[in-house]
């Protein structure tokens, strides 16, 4: 193979996302210097957080018009002039949409690693990789629950949310997901094990969360925003924390068709409540100690996963369309 593939950012997307925005494009295999080596992806993650790299400056800086699309990947080093990385081992980074990437072992979101014995790609870009850790830091750093606290949980059948649901058993609390459609909620309810989940499509949401938590809530774990977090401010238990993961009904607004703001945040004063946000990237240093306690809830069989796999690397824009359309189940992935 002499030439390779990737996909760029064409135009600064305006709402949902279109084929439009990305131009898929072909050119010859980077030539391998000394202290580099060349990865041929096979593994694609996708995250709700890639809208906001397109759309603008976040987090991290907006990926540039002209530049290839930011994700994170798996791949095998095929060729290497460097002391770290061997032919033939699995490693993985922030690669971003291309079928082979150049690397020094640096990515903008930390170094190349490589893949543990044991360990699937798609658990490492999902239950082990900075989807589960998201819901490891934010539920036990910020949201801080204990046992016998109701934990709320929205998008529950999403990547994060799933592992969140899990975690929050696992500490004792009683757990009450939201999820879109029955199907989504049985999961929940039966296989990642809530007490109770809530099917936002039937509407009355705010309603429903009384019902199942009629002392209020103690812990939100919110992937959502807009209505849904709403609904959540407007059942919350004293001194409830409420943790800002992400806010995917938002992520396709546009300057002339925002989602609706908050009506019950005064609720967290009156409930002496805390609303925090938070990115993954801060508990970097500690990825290990959160990797290491979900393997052990995962050994103690506290920890079901759930990915979907999309297959074909010209399928990546419609693949990350999924996340915002309600289809993907669990940790949406492409396998190239």
């Amino acid at each position: 193979m002499t030439t390779t593939r990737k996909w760029l950012l064409k135009s600064r997307p305006n709402g949902p996302l279109k084929d439009s925005d990305f131009d898929l494009v072909s050119g010859p295999l980077p030539e391998v210097g000394d202290g580099q080596f060349l990865v041929k992806l096979t593994h694609f993650s996708f995250d709700p957080t890639q809208r906001g790299w397109l759309g603008g400056d976040t987090y991290l800086p907006a990926v540039p018009i002209g530049g290839v699309v930011r994700a994170g990947g798996i791949g095998e080093v095929v060729a290497s002039r460097h002391p770290g990385f061997a032919v033939g081992e699995m490693v993985q980074g922030t690669f971003g949409w291309q079928e082979h990437a150049l690397s020094e072992g640096m990515t903008e979101t930390g170094p190349v690693t490589k893949l543990r014995p044991g360990i699937t790609p798609e658990q490492a870009l999902g239950v082990f990789g900075v989807t589960g850790l998201t819901a490891w830091f934010g539920l036990t750093e910020i949201g801080k629950p204990n046992a016998g606290d109701t934990v709320l949980v929205s998008g529950a059948a999403g990547a994060t949310g799933s592992v969140v649901v899990q975690v929050a058993k696992a500490l004792g609390c009683t757990v009450i997901g939201i999820a879109g459609g029955a199907e989504k909620c049985r999961w929940v309810v039966d296989t990642a094990g809530a007490d109770a989940c809530i099917d936002y499509r039937a509407g009355g949401v705010a309603r429903a969360i009384r019902e199942h938590a009629p002392k209020g809530v103690n812990v939100v774990f919110e992937n959502v925003g807009g209505e849904i977090l709403d609904a959540a401010l407007a059942n919350l238990a004293l001194n409830a924390r409420v943790v800002l993961c992400g806010g995917i009904s938002s992520y396709n607004d546009t300057a002339d068709n925002r989602t609706p703001g908050l009506n019950n945040y005064m609720n967290l004063t009156v409930m002496r409540g805390r609303m925090e946000g938070f990115i993954v990237l801060d508990f970097m240093r500690r990825y290990g100690e959160g990797v290491a306690a979900l393997a052990g809830l995962m050994r103690e069989g506290k920890l079901q996963t759930a990915e979907d796999v999309a297959h074909g690397f010209e399928n990546c824009p419609a693949t990350l369309r999924r996340l915002f359309e309600g289809k993907n189940f669990g940790k949406q992935l492409l396998k190239v």
